[in-house]
């Protein structure tokens, strides 16, 4: 194992448990004070759980796209994670502008640790 693919697998462990996260906010988590702008108080409406659900495969393309920068499966081109450093950073932006301070709290470092972690993949290797 190369060094730059434990912290790709990391990120792909930590995307799995966002993944889990947002398959809970689908079936009604009451967490919606820690996620998108924490608008909403216990489980997310109709809305706030399709935009979940729609993350999910943008969530399952930016792991498969750093495990894959790190020389692992499933072995996509090398723009792919570029899309995903890009996204992980407007992620990470977001959640440490949110108004909501809880949301703040849980994910700014979070997503900042992912963001470091891919990082480290994509530019350092």
């Amino acid at each position: 194992m190369e060094l730059e693919q434990i912290p790709a697998i990391l990120y792909a462990l930590i995307i799995a448990l966002v993944v889990l996260f947002q398959f809970c906010l689908i079936f009604g988590a009451p967490w919606g004070q820690i996620t998108q702008g924490g608008r909403y108080e216990g489980p997310l409406p109709v809305t706030g759980r399709i935009a979940a659900l729609l993350s999910v495969p943008i969530l399952i393309f930016m792991g498969a796209s750093i495990t894959s920068a790190a020389g692992l499966v499933p072995y996509w081109a090398g723009w792919t994670a570029y899309a995903a450093i890009a996204m992980q950073a407007l992620s990470t932006t977001l959640n440490w502008i949110t108004p909501s301070q809880k949301e703040r709290l849980v994910w700014s470092p979070i997503t900042s640790i992912m963001l470091l972690l891919a990082s480290y993949v994509v530019f350092i290797k």
